[in-house]
C-alpha cells in the first residue's frame, strides 16, 4: 500500500454558491417576509388602530354601556364625532355638587355644536334614587348614566369624586381633572378646545 501525499494543486472543489445566488435567495427571503407581513395584518378598523385605551391624556377613552334615568343604555364610542365630558360624580359630594349648575349651563350652549355630557353617578357609593332626585332639583337634562357595579369607576382608574375626563371627537381624551368643582370658564375653554378638533 503506497500512500501518496495529493499535491496541493488537486485540492476539492467548493461547494459555495456564487454571488448571483446569494443574491437571488436573499430577493426570494425577502418577498416571502413581505407576503407574510401583508397576509397576516389586520384588516383596517379591526383594532384600535394602535390606541390602548386607559384613563390618560392621548389614549383611547375607555368605553362602556350604562343605563339613564329611563333605563335606556347609552354608549360611550356611539359618541364618536361628539366632544364629551365624561364626569364621575355622586350626589352626596359637595364639589360635585358645586360644579353641576356651570355644567348644566355650558351644555345648553354647546350641546348643539356637538358637545355632550356623560354625568356617570357611582352608584356603588350612592343611591339610584339620590342621583335621580339631585338631578331633578338641579335641572339637569344632560345624560345621568348610573354605574351600578363600579366597572365605570375601575376602568377609569377612579380615586376621587369628582373625576372629570374632557373627550375629543375622535375618542381620545385629551385632559383629566382630578377634583372640583370645575369653574365655568375652564368648562368653557375646555369644551372650545374639543370643538375645535371637530
Amino acid at each position: 500500500m503506497n500512500s501518496q501525499p495529493t499535491p496541493t494543486s488537486q485540492r476539492a472543489p467548493r461547494i459555495l454558491p456564487g454571488r448571483g445566488a446569494w443574491s437571488l435567495f436573499s430577493l426570494v427571503v425577502l418577498l416571502l417576509s413581505a407576503a407574510w407581513i401583508w397576509l397576516s395584518a389586520d384588516p383596517e378598523g379591526a383594532t384600535t388602530g394602535g390606541m390602548i385605551p386607559a384613563p390618560r391624556p392621548g389614549f383611547l377613552a375607555p368605553d362602556f354601556s350604562l343605563p339613564d334615568t329611563e333605563g335606556n343604555l347609552t354608549t360611550l364610542s356611539d359618541l364618536r364625532g361628539q366632544a364629551v365630558l365624561v364626569n364621575l360624580w355622586a350626589s352626596w359630594c359637595t364639589p360635585c355638587q358645586a360644579e353641576m349648575p356651570a355644567m348644566q349651563r355650558v351644555y345648553e350652549e354647546y350641546k348643539d355644536q356637538g358637545f355632550t355630557i356623560l354625568a356617570v353617578n357611582a352608584t356603588q357609593q350612592d343611591s339610584q334614587a339620590a342621583a335621580a332626585q339631585f338631578a331633578l332639583e338641579k335641572g339637569l337634562t344632560f345624560p345621568i348614566l348610573f354605574d351600578m357595579d363600579g366597572s365605570v369607576a375601575r376602568s377609569y382608574q377612579m380615586t376621587a369624586l369628582p373625576s372629570s375626563f374632557f373627550i375629543l371627537p375622535d375618542g381620545t381624551i385629551n385632559e383629566v381633572i382630578i377634583g372640583g368643582p370645575m369653574a365655568e370658564a375652564l368648562l368653557r375653554v375646555r369644551i372650545e378646545q374639543l370643538l375645535e378638533e371637530r
